[in-house]
């Protein structure tokens, strides 16, 4: 139970960092370019779309698990569907009547913001209670294959780029593949990939010294 709280505050301030990177309005991350795109191009609040993303990221996963733990596929879903609602709740109402003017101020907004989505995710997926639906498809696929779990989380941001800009195109909608989206690719899934090694071998140590100390 402990676990799920921390899991669900950590959703929240994930939640809360990619408001921050999509209120900078210098250009967001590649998923949330391409939720973003959608969300402008069928005025759908982008934390909606953002679930409904989620929730397809949520079947791949559910698909190529061996072991169907249904209790942790619930969780999920509902989470994500928490997580959608805390973005457009900070994005709309608590950020709304918010606008930063200084361009550099905007983008050290957008790389604090990206640093705290990314390093709660990362610990979300070592807890390994509500993993996002995103990181856990990536992850499984990188289980499955042998390969690096970022090698598959970058192919998911190239996708999200090209279909980001070929909606904005398409439609004449803004370009929202800008500099922020260019340093959420190299940056987002490294920290992604950092934390949740780093936490992962955090909660293992205890563990550790326990064994040594009964043996």
């Amino acid at each position: 139970m402990k676990k799920v709280i921390q899991s669900i505050l950590l959703y929240i301030v994930s939640a809360i960092g990619i408001s921050l990177t999509l209120k900078a309005d210098v250009g967001v991350s590649s998923f949330n370019a391409m939720n973003l795109s959608i969300s402008e191009w069928t005025s759908i609040k982008v934390g909606t779309i953002t679930f409904i993303a989620n929730l397809i990221f949520l079947f791949g996963y559910i698909c190529l698990c061996e072991k169907k733990d249904f209790r942790k596929f619930t969780l999920m879903f509902i989470s994500s569907l928490f997580f959608g609602m805390v973005i457009n709740f900070f994005l709309y109402t608590i950020f709304g009547t918010i606008y930063v003017e200084n361009y550099l101020v905007r983008i050290g907004l957008f790389i604090f913001g990206a640093i705290l989505a990314g390093g709660t995710t990362g610990i979300i997926l070592s807890l390994d209670i509500i993993p996002f639906p995103i990181e856990s498809l990536c992850l499984r696929i990188a289980e499955l294959t042998k390969r690096p779990f970022s090698q598959y989380r970058y192919c998911v941001d190239l996708f999200s780029i090209i279909l980001s800009i070929t909606i904005s195109l398409l439609y004449n909608l803004r370009i929202n593949i800008r500099e922020g989206t260019i340093i959420s690719f190299f940056l987002l899934s490294g920290i992604i990939s950092y934390t949740r090694l780093k936490f992962k071998n955090y909660q293992q140590k205890p563990q550790t010294k326990n064994s040594i100390t009964k043996k």
